[in-house]
């Protein structure tokens, strides 16, 4: 496209007819593809620039074109031309000038792809009286041929910017089609015909899904466009042996259209195209060390030959071995330089191919780590045991997990509630959305809302970013809030519009966000007594108790001890590479014995204290550290039966007496065990025992 003077592009708003332009001097006319386009007066004394920089008077959009490329100007009445030193020349009729040329009218000046007519009278470039006219600049008033002294011809002048209009349609490219033997034999060259084939078989290489359909796609091509009847691709051995002599090749796909079958590369033509990197085209072969390729009589079986690189990022993947065994159609240059073509084609389809089953195989890893991250959180969340109790957890498990209900479990500090909830979401439809888990105690009551809610940036100090709360985390999965009893009111009211399906806001923010979340809480609060003294909110409890699961402490199921012990032992023997073998009958009276007051939380720690320590191969009881602290929350109402007593005052002994006896029942008359529990010695339990005159046949008595 053509620009007007001082590199601004043509006013289409003024149009000169041509009985109009008559009288001036001399002009540029500017064709652009069929059409003569723009019209340039020379003015004289002026001197007009042609280029592609804007500071042109007349501006060629063309690459081929130089910034400053010739020059126009008047000399002794005449208008000449002068190249300025351009890259690709100035062309007058076809000649390329090399001094300054006067310009002849009706000459045809020619910069890069575009073409400016000189005439003196536009009647010689326009013979068609409707073509379009743009003058490159107003015309005075008054001059010769001006607008005002001849109006134009309005029937003459037609408009510069006609409306779009589609010539052709098609669905898809020919190129990608396969020719019509008329069209290959006649309408396109040889060089044409080889390039609509490579184009042909790049698309259709893109298409491959693996290694061999690639190789025998890359052949069926080259037979398609080379002259050869045999050949195969092969490629490197992805386990090479550096000791063999061969080449290390392997026949990924061949074929052979001739009477014979396809023979191996020869190992002098294959180390040669794999040391150099460059293809070959080798004729008349006369020896086996070159070719390779006799049949059982010894005779030739190739005319000639070919044997390109496929090569990627300067190494050798493999080559390409074509050849032809018909005499009267020999291999030709052009015939390598497709094949050339093709291997470099076929190492980029590789490529792409390598990396496609690359992803496909790390996805799948990923898949497989999922699955086994999955599975070990699932094994984390089995719930050891198998006394009475925990079996009665299991069924509560059970019910509760299809439900969308909240769930609250209740129990100790280190009895497992989080195990718990996590085998509730994984028994859940849910299992395959997020779990995530809050410990309400362990943040202050702004950090818990921002936590739960989420913030805004700058909603607080400290705030820097936008962060997600555990809420929005949890989208279509099941949140645990544990201690949930230590949220205070603000955020529980919150919290409790949540829980009814409300929309909430980040803390900071105005956005409404709703969120499909299964909550399950967790508690070793007394929540009825701190809703009665307003600690707790009434609503927020009620709407919480739907479903409750209760935790029993370890020592309230001493029969899983022994199970849970031989766990914990297993699983840090293998962490840490141990030869413990396992306890002695010692240790384990000792784990029976004790009154575990953090749970299986501390017996996990105190197993794992064990096997670091111990240095024989079965842990004993001083290998074991168990702590004196009392157990919390020990509602055993059998400890101390004061309603045997009828509300009326009991004396120490009378107590002592009734406590003894029930802790005997409660370990099965386990006398050790009672004396752990006591706190006394065996001896001392002995004493009482005779004292108090407690046997087992009489314990029924009281």
């Amino acid at each position: 496209m053509c620009f007007g003077s001082n590199g601004r592009a043509l006013d289409g708003g003024q149009f000169l007819g041509i009985n109009q332009l008559h009288s001036m001097t001399a002009y540029l006319v500017i064709r652009e593809g069929s059409k003569w386009t723009d019209v340039f007066r020379l003015v004289d004394n002026e001197s007009i620039t042609v280029g592609r920089a804007p500071t042109n008077a007349i501006v060629v959009k063309d690459e081929r074109c130089s910034r400053n490329h010739a020059e126009v100007f008047q000399s002794g009445g005449k208008w000449v031309l002068r190249d300025l030193d351009s890259r690709n020349g100035t062309l007058v009729d076809g000649q390329r000038i090399h001094a300054d040329h006067t310009l002849q009218a009706g000459e045809i000046i020619r910069i890069g792809n575009s073409h400016l007519a000189f005439v003196h009278d536009l009647s010689q470039a326009f013979p068609d009286p409707h073509s379009v006219l743009r003058t490159a600049q107003a015309v005075e008033p008054g001059a010769a041929g001006s607008v005002e002294e001849n109006p134009p011809d309005h029937e003459s002048v037609l408009e510069t910017y006609e409306p779009t209009t589609i010539t052709h349609r098609r669905g898809q490219s020919k190129l990608l089609e396969p020719p019509e033997e008329e069209d290959a034999e006649v309408t396109l060259p040889k060089l044409g015909r080889a390039a609509a084939s490579l184009c042909r078989l790049a698309f259709e290489l893109a298409k491959a899904m693996d290694v061999e359909t690639l190789a025998n796609i890359a052949l069926d091509g080259l037979f398609e466009a080379t002259q050869v009847d045999a050949g195969a691709v092969l490629l490197q051995a992805r386990h090479p042996n550096p000791k063999a002599k061969s080449d290390n090749l392997e026949v990924i796909a061949s074929r052979s259209d001739s009477p014979h079958r396809y023979h191996r590369v020869s190992q002098f033509l294959s180390s040669t195209v794999m040391r150099d990197g460059q293809g070959v085209l080798a004729r008349n072969v006369m020896d086996d060390s070159q070719l390779g390729s006799r049949d059982s009589k010894g005779d030739i079986l190739a005319t000639s030959v070919i044997c390109a690189p496929i090569r990627r990022a300067g190494n050798v993947l493999g080559v390409i071995h074509l050849y032809s065994t018909d005499a009267g159609k020999p291999t030709d240059p052009d015939d390598l330089e497709f094949t050339l073509a093709v291997a470099d084609t076929v190492a980029v389809a590789l490529e792409n191919l390598s990396r496609q089953q690359q992803l496909a195989e790390n996805l799948s890893q990923i898949r497989d780590e999922n699955v086994q991250l999955r599975e070990r959180l699932g094994a984390e969340s089995e719930i050891i045991g198998s006394s009475e109790v925990m079996k009665q957890v299991a069924r509560d498990i059970a019910r509760a997990a299809p439900s969308r209900a909240t769930v609250l479990i209740r129990g100790e500090s280190g009895v497992g509630k989080e195990l718990v909830a996590r085998a509730v979401h994984f028994s859940s439809p849910r299992r395959k959305g997020p779990f995530g888990c809050l410990n309400c105690a362990a943040l202050s009551e702004t950090l818990l809302e921002s936590e739960l809610f989420g913030h805004e940036k700058g909603a607080f100090t400290g705030a820097t970013e936008r962060k997600i709360g555990k809420f929005e985390a949890a989208d279509k999965g099941t949140l645990m809030l544990d201690e949930i009893g230590e949220m205070s009111p603000q955020v529980q009211a919150k919290f409790l519009r949540v829980l009814e399906g409300h929309p909430f806001e980040r803390v900071g923010g105005s956005e409404q966000i709703k969120v499909d979340v299964r909550v399950i809480a967790a508690t070793n609060r007394d929540l009825e007594k701190d809703v009665a003294e307003g600690n707790f909110r009434r609503d927020l409890y009620f709407r919480l108790h739907v479903l409750e699961i209760i935790v029993p402490a370890l020592r309230k199921r001493p029969e899983d001890i022994p199970e849970l012990a031989e766990y914990f032992l297993h699983r840090f023997v293998a962490e840490t590479g141990s030869k413990i073998k396992g306890f002695t009958p010692r240790a384990m009276e000792e784990l029976l014995h004790y009154r575990w007051p953090g749970n299986v939380r501390e017996m996990k720690n105190v197993i794992e204290r064990a096997v670091v320590l111990t240095r024989s191969e079965y842990i004993d009881s001083d290998d074991l550290v168990l702590s004196t602290l009392r157990t919390a929350g020990d509602t055993d109402s059998g400890l101390i039966e004061i309603s045997n007593c009828k509300g009326e005052a009991a004396s120490l002994a009378d107590m002592e007496k009734h406590h003894i006896l029930a802790v005997l029942r409660q370990t099965g008359w386990n006398k050790s065990r009672a004396a752990i529990i006591l706190g006394i010695e065996r001896s001392t339990l002995d004493r009482k025992i005779r004292r108090y005159d407690l046997v087992e046949e009489r314990a029924n008595e009281f």
